[in-house]
C-alpha cells in the first residue's frame, strides 16, 4: 500500500515537471507568435534574418503582403494550420539538433503551396501570359519548360537576388527587442 503512495506521488511529481518544462519550452520558443500572422514570427530564428531583410524591403513587404499569404495555403483553415504543424516540426527538429543547410531552400511540398499562392494573387497577369505565351515564347526551346515556377524568371521577388550576410549586412540586428 505504501509502494502505491509512493508510485502516486513519483508519478505526479514527474508529470508536474514536465508540465513545467513543456510551458518552459514554449515560452523559449515564442511558440505562440507562430499561430499569428506577424511576419516578425518569422525571425525568431536568426537563420531567417537575410529573408526577413529582403522581403521587407520588397514590393511584397511594402504592400503589407505577410509571409503566410505566400507561404501558407489560403484555401482552408485546416490546410493553413497543416502546413504550420508541418513546417513548424521540420525546423524545429533542424534548427535543435543543427542539421539545416545555412543556404536555405524551400521543401517541395512548401514550393508547392508559394507557387499555388503567386497564381492565385496575380491570375489575371498570369492568365494573360499563359494566353500570350506563343506570341512571346518559342516552346521547342530547352528555357521554356512546362511546370515551371514563377521564381525561375522572377528571381528577385520577393527576397532579392542574393540571400545572404553580405547582401543585407544589416541583417542581425533585425530582430525586435523584447
Amino acid at each position: 500500500m505504501e509502494n502505491n503512495k509512493i508510485i502516486k506521488r513519483i508519478s505526479i511529481s514527474v508529470f508536474v515537471i514536465a508540465l513545467i518544462f513543456f510551458g518552459y519550452m514554449v515560452n523559449l520558443s515564442e511558440m505562440p507568435s507562430y499561430l499569428s500572422k506577424d511576419p516578425k514570427a518569422c525571425i525568431n530564428c536568426h537563420v531567417m534574418n537575410t529573408q526577413y531583410a529582403t522581403w521587407e524591403h520588397s514590393a511584397h513587404g511594402v504592400a503589407g503582403v505577410s509571409c503566410i499569404e505566400c507561404h501558407l495555403p489560403s484555401d482552408s483553415f485546416i490546410e493553413k494550420y497543416y502546413a504550420k504543424a508541418i513546417d513548424g516540426w521540420n525546423h524545429s527538429v533542424a534548427f535543435t539538433m543543427d542539421t539545416y543547410n545555412p543556404a536555405l531552400t524551400i521543401s517541395d511540398y512548401g514550393a508547392e503551396r508559394v507557387q499555388k499562392n503567386c497564381m492565385s494573387c496575380h491570375s489575371s497577369l498570369a492568365s494573360g501570359i499563359i494566353s500570350n505565351a506563343d506570341n512571346y515564347h518559342n516552346f521547342d526551346s530547352p528555357f521554356v519548360e512546362t511546370g515551371r515556377k514563377c521564381w525561375d524568371c522572377h528571381k528577385s521577388v520577393p527576397h532579392g537576388k542574393v540571400r545572404s550576410v553580405t547582401s543585407t549586412p544589416n541583417n542581425l540586428g533585425i530582430k525586435e527587442n523584447k
